[in-house]
C-alpha cells in the first residue's frame, strides 16, 4: 500500500481497502450468500410492511407508524452495509473511496442511532396502551408521533454528523486496509496515525449516550409496565397484557444483544478473534432488518392477516 505525506494527502485522499471477514477467505461464498438472503428477506420484509400500514387505514396507530419507522429506518441500514459488503466478498471489489467510505459510516452508524429511538418510542406506545389505556389516543395523537419521529431523526443526524468531519482532520500514513467488509467507525480511526483522542472519546460518548439512555429508558418502560400488569387481576388478562409487548421485547434483543457484544469487542474483546468480532459485526446490520417483519408479522394479528388476505388473492395459498 502506498504511504502518504502531509502535503500529499491534503492534495490527494486514498482510497481504503476493504478485506471482507479475515480469516474466513474461503467460506466467503457461503457468508455471501447469508448476507443476500438476510438482505432479500429484510427488503422484501420492510417494503411489505411499509406497504401495508400505508395503504391501510385502520392501522393508523401509533404501535403501526412506529413500525413503519422502523421499517423505513431498516431498509437504509440494509442497504448501507449489503450491497457493498457482497461487492467485496462475490467480486473482490475490496476498494472503496474515501468520500464513499465516511458516507458509508455515518448512514450505518446515524440510522443505528435512529433504530434505537425508534425502539425507545415504541417502548413509550407500549407503556402507554397498558398503563394509560383511556388516555392512549390523546397523548400519542399523530401530531406527537410526528414530533417523535423528527426528533429521533435529528438526534441520530446531529449527534453523528461529527464522526465524517472529525475523521478529515487524521492523517493516514500507513496502510489504508480495514479489516471490515464495511466502512466502520472504530476500524477506520485505528489506521490513522495523527492523534486520535477526540475522536475515540467521542465515539465513546456517542455510544453511552445513545445506548446507555435509551435502554435505561426501555427498562424503566418496561418496569412500569410489569408493575401495572402485575396489579391486573387474573391470569388471563396478564397474559394477555404481556402478549402485546412480546414482539417489541424480541426485536430490542436482536438489536441491543449483538450490537453491544460488537461494541464492547471492538474496544476491550481482545481476545476474541478478529474473524468472528468482524461477522457478528456485520450480522448485526443485517440480521435485524431480517428479522424485525417477521417477528411483527408473525406476533401481530392485523398485519399477519393482510399478508395472508394479499396471498390468497393471488391465490398462492
Amino acid at each position: 500500500m502506498m504511504t502518504f505525506s502531509n502535503s500529499s494527502w491534503r492534495l490527494l485522499q486514498p482510497s481504503f481497502f476493504l478485506m471482507g471477514i479475515p480469516g474466513l477467505e474461503e467460506s466467503q461464498h457461503w457468508i455471501a450468500l447469508l448476507l443476500c438472503v438476510l438482505y432479500v428477506l429484510a427488503v422484501m420484509g420492510n417494503v411489505t410492511i411499509i406497504f401495508i400500514i400505508w395503504t391501510d387505514s385502520s392501522l393508523h396507530q401509533p404501535m403501526y407508524l412506529f413500525l413503519a419507522m422502523l421499517s423505513g429506518i431498516d431498509l437504509v441500514l440494509a442497504s448501507s452495509t449489503a450491497p457493498k459488503a457482497l461487492a467485496v466478498l462475490l467480486a473482490h471489489a475490496h476498494e472503496i473511496g474515501y468520500t464513499f467510505c465516511l458516507i458509508q459510516m455515518f448512514f450505518i452508524h446515524a440510522f443505528s442511532s435512529m433504530e434505537s429511538g425508534v425502539l425507545v418510542a415504541m417502548a413509550l406506545d407500549r407503556y402507554v396502551a397498558i398503563c394509560h389505556p383511556l388516555h392512549h389516543s390523546t397523548i400519542l395523537h399523530p401530531g406527537i408521533i410526528g414530533r417523535i419521529g423528527m426528533a429521533v431523526l435529528v438526534r441520530g443526524l446531529v449527534l453523528l454528523l461529527p464522526f465524517p468531519i472529525l475523521l478529515q482532520r487524521l492523517l493516514f500514513c500507513r496502510a489504508t486496509i480495514i479489516g471490515h467488509a464495511y466502512c466502520e467507525h472504530m476500524a477506520v480511526v485505528k489506521l490513522a496515525c495523527s492523534e486520535t483522542t477526540v475522536n475515540r472519546a467521542y465515539g465513546l460518548a456517542v455510544a453511552l449516550l445513545v445506548v446507555g439512555l435509551d435502554v435505561v429508558a426501555i427498562g424503566i418502560s418496561y418496569a412500569l409496565i410489569l408493575q401495572t400488569v402485575l396489579k391486573v387481576p387474573g391470569g388471563e388478562a396478564r397474559l394477555k397484557a404481556f402478549s402485546t409487548c412480546g414482539s417489541h421485547i424480541c426485536v430490542i434483543l436482536i438489536f441491543y444483544v449483538p450490537g453491544m457484544f460488537s461494541f464492547l469487542t471492538h474496544r476491550f474483546g481482545h481476545h476474541v478473534p478478529h474473524h468472528v468480532h468482524v461477522l457478528l459485526a456485520t450480522l448485526y446490520l443485517l440480521v435485524p432488518p431480517a428479522l424485525n417483519p417477521l417477528v411483527y408479522g408473525v406476533k401481530t394479528r392485523q398485519i399477519r392477516q393482510r399478508v395472508l388476505r394479499a396471498f390468497s388473492l393471488k391465490g398462492l395459498i
